[in-house]
């Protein structure tokens, strides 16, 4: 199931975004979990490997199900709905003032993950727990998605600027090369006054980084020599993914992340803090609701030990659990 996973999240094509791919949206959701609150965090550690597997499914749906409303829910093309200052703060907003066929090609991600807070506060109160741990889990994919510059812009793969490949490699070529070192501990999880506040706050946070990313790229690219950009096999032939992508070298790889002065590393520990948030205002919202009850007590009792030392661990910045398997 992994490898399936992982196939699916580096999948590129002209009109797909790639996604946070397998080993960032793990991390993410898994490192979340550790920063909830008590009782919260006791419940969702009994179900951490869940949330840490179905990280990727929201790709699943939209590579090899080919489901054509998931693709949407994953970006916005920012520069496309006109002036930041009189975008749509809410879908009906959205879908009042665009048609489907806009949406579907310029994305929905914003309206989307405040949709999806709306149900898993109803789940939360309702004590659902098959749907609290499914929407748990995709809402914190597309959070991860959300503070992803390219997420938000039409240039989602610098293809209109001659820097395409841009995406995987921040993404995804990035993190599984240097991401063991990252460090995946947040602050303790805090309530959001206010949602939509929040998510626009990410969104726009995220396309400000846009021109330094594709910047940085350019100008470090002036200093390597074209040879040494992407990877080459024995005969010297450019290493292509068995999608047809040029892969960047393990060298231009790293130095760009440092030249990134640590942009991806930020983040993702910035999705991983949001993740929390979310979760934790949207059981708040549905007022605190004693999920204990959910789980049998030698489920929570079996899972304490590990739990302490897993948690002691993401206190130093690091994390167990999360066996993505790596392809490029």
């Amino acid at each position: 199931m992994k490898k399936i996973i992982l196939t699916i999240c580096i999948v590129a094509t002209s009109s797909l975004l790639i996604s946070w791919g397998t080993f960032g949206h793990e991390h993410i959701n898994r490192a979340a979990v550790f920063a909830l609150p008590g009782s919260l965090q006791t419940f969702f550690y009994n179900h951490i490997d869940f949330i840490t597997e179905e990280a990727t499914v929201a790709d699943l749906r939209k590579y090899t199900l080919n489901d054509k409303s998931e693709n949407p829910r994953h970006f916005i093309d920012l520069e496309n709905f006109g002036s930041m200052d009189s975008l749509p703060r809410t879908m009906n907003e959205a879908k009042a003032r665009f048609d489907d066929k806009f949406l579907q090609s310029n994305g929905i991600l914003p309206w989307y993950i405040e949709d999806m807070m709306e149900k898993l506060t109803k789940a939360f109160k309702e004590k659902r727990k098959a749907e609290i741990l499914f929407i748990a889990a995709d809402l914190g994919h597309y959070i991860g998605d959300a503070h992803m510059p390219l997420h938000t812009t039409s240039n989602y793969d610098g293809q209109q600027t001659n820097q395409k490949g841009i995406h995987a490699l921040w993404e995804s070529r990035i993190p599984e090369l240097v991401g063991k070192n990252y460090n995946f501990n947040t602050p303790d999880a805090k309530v959001i006054d206010n949602v939509q506040k929040e998510m626009w706050k990410i969104i726009f946070a995220s396309h400000r980084l846009i021109d330094t990313l594709l910047l940085t790229d350019r100008e470090l690219k002036k200093k390597f020599a074209e040879d040494k950009i992407y990877k080459k096999d024995e005969s010297g032939k450019v290493v292509k993914s068995k999608y047809g992508a040029q892969m960047f070298s393990d060298e231009y790889a790293i130095q760009l992340h440092t030249a990134l002065n640590g942009m991806v590393e930020k983040q993702m520990r910035a999705s991983i803090a949001a993740t929390a948030n979310f979760w934790y205002t949207a059981w708040v919202n549905a007022g605190k609701p004693d999920l204990t009850d959910l789980d049998p007590a030698d489920q929570t009792k079996r899972n304490a030990q590990p739990f302490q030392e897993e948690f002691q661990l993401w206190k130093k910045g690091k994390l167990f659990g999360v066996e993505s398997e790596k392809e490029f």
